[in-house]
């Protein structure tokens, strides 16, 4: 009996042993911990419902000590995707097939990469007051707009403090005849530019011709003035002698009679170099009068065709040597950035437009931009498919550079060239 009685008592004491209460490793008391938690937490904590099963959870081990901060909470990222208005006059009828071109481009580009941005096309016409009207609703509905196309839209933005956010405009604003326009700083320029071909031109013809006068031959179009006078002041800044001789053309050819001029005043000037702001047919005639030993530069002008269209194209070899400027698009189906982009479909039989080429890949690299100053990028390069690009937007006065390849004219055909700086 006594073996029993002491067997019981040893039992009851190590079970008693086993439900004794445990200090806790804090000095706050139950009640202090409690009101450590803010109550908005406690508030936003939802009653708990009844759930048909159970799975135990891992074991963890609390933290007991509350002076040691507990590790901050981190949300997932819900950055919402950048908004990218592209405002195009697709209701313009002299500017619809530029339009469409460029707007083909920038969303076989934005295809591609569209990861975290999202695009709306935006129509506008081509009047200055429409195109204002609808800059302010789309501004005020996205972060980034890009356009207008027209010089005359771009103008408008400009002079009248309507720039809200980041713009990349397609196209260059129409100069005062006193000088250069002050652009805002939300507004960047990207838009391809003859006057800046005719500006690399002028150092390309520097670089190889050390002296020398310039002979700049001209029309009365607009595009060809703004050339000329861009070569021609180019030249002088170089310290060189430049004339402009503009011509007279009549549905698209030059005139026989001032063809004969122009030979005399090449035979008694002997100018050192001759540039032509004349479109390639116009430019033959002037090549058949002035010879072939005479250096003859241009703008992408003298490149009529889209690069596909020079596989079947025919070869004559009167341009033979002539230099120009022109994009990677039209000169080097081998480039990365060209290979990397969808190209616009044309029939089996249709040959493409340059021109329309031209705003087709000025589209791509404008999504290429657009991306970039959405990821926040201030200062950036690219390779692009209208040429080497160089941006600053963001921090003070925008910039942008655009350095075209550099091309010349062999058995009949275009064909890029190392650029020379």
């Amino acid at each position: 009996m006594w073996y029993r009685l002491a067997k019981v008592l040893l039992l009851g004491a190590a079970l008693g042993g086993l439900c004794l209460p445990v200090q806790s490793n804090t000095t706050v008391s139950p009640a202090g911990a409690r009101s450590a938690l803010p109550s908005s937490v406690v508030s936003s904590v939802s009653p708990v419902s009844p759930v048909s099963s159970f799975s135990p959870a891992p074991l963890r081990i609390a933290q007991t000590d509350l002076s040691i901060p507990p590790p901050a909470f981190e949300f997932p990222s819900t950055t919402p995707p950048a908004r990218i208005a592209l405002l195009l006059p697709l209701r313009s009828g002299p500017l619809l097939q530029a339009a469409e071109a460029v707007r083909a481009g920038f969303l076989a580009a934005w295809e591609r990469e569209r990861e975290g941005v999202t695009v709306d096309v935006i129509e506008t016409g081509d009047a200055p007051q429409d195109i204002l009207a609808t800059y302010a609703e789309a501004a005020a509905q996205h972060d980034i707009v890009v356009g207008p196309l027209s010089r005359s839209g771009v103008t408008a933005l400009a002079q009248g403090n309507a720039i809200s956010r980041p713009t990349i405009a397609l196209t260059q604003p129409e100069l005062p005849t006193e000088g250069e326009l002050k652009l805002p700083q939300q507004l960047l320029v990207i838009g391809l530019s003859i006057e800046d071909e005719a500006r690399q031109a002028a150092n390309w013809a520097a670089t190889d011709k050390k002296v020398g006068k310039a002979f700049v031959i001209a029309t009365a179009t607009a595009w060809q003035r703004r050339a000329a006078h861009a070569f021609a002041a180019q030249w002088q800044q170089k310290g060189k002698e430049a004339e402009i001789i503009e011509l007279t053309a009549s549905s698209g050819y030059l005139e026989a009679k001032g063809l004969s001029e122009l030979k005399g005043r090449l035979q008694s000037d002997q100018p050192a170099v001759l540039f032509v702001a004349l479109d390639a047919r116009q430019a033959r005639q002037v090549r058949a009068a002035a010879g072939r030993e005479l250096p003859l530069y241009g703008t992408s002008q003298l490149n009529p065709l889209a690069l596909s269209d020079w596989e079947t194209a025919e070869r004559t070899g009167d341009l033979d040597g002539a230099r120009f400027f022109d994009m990677p698009w039209q000169l080097q189906s081998d480039h990365p950035a060209v290979m990397s982009y969808a190209h616009a479909e044309a029939g089996a039989e249709q040959k493409r437009s340059a021109d329309l080429e031209r705003l087709y890949a000025l589209g791509i690299d404008a999504w290429r931009v657009a991306q970039a100053v959405a990821a926040k990028n201030n200062s950036f390069e690219l390779d692009g498919v209208t040429g080497k690009l160089t941006v600053r937007f963001g921090q003070g006065a925008p910039s942008f550079v655009r350095v075209q390849q550099q091309a010349v004219y062999r058995q009949g055909g275009v064909a890029p060239v190392a650029n020379r700086r």
